[in-house]
């Protein structure tokens, strides 16, 4: 039985880094830039649409993302000034 190569995985790679804290919004941003750079770039109409739905989703986990970082940063600011631990 062949043993399948596996793929190198690089430290630059974004889906590496985006298992880092704190990465995960700017891993989203750099996902719907691409995805709107492959549908103004797409000769076909319905893979135009599938780039533009990709940058919807990608815009969508962006926004999560950044209000999960601004109610993180609120947490640690309540906690500081003497909050709950709860």
């Amino acid at each position: 039985m062949k043993r399948r190569k596996q793929p190198s995985t690089k430290v630059s790679d974004p889906l590496v880094i985006a298992g880092h804290r704190g990465s995960n919004l700017a891993f989203y941003l750099t996902r719907a830039g691409q995805a709107r750079a492959e549908a103004e770039a797409a000769t076909l109409e319905r893979v135009r649409e599938r780039c533009l739905r990709s940058e919807a989703a990608w815009i969508v986990m962006a926004e999560r993302a950044e209000h999960s970082e601004k109610m993180k940063a609120a947490e640690v600011i309540r906690r500081a000034e003497g909050g709950s631990t709860s």
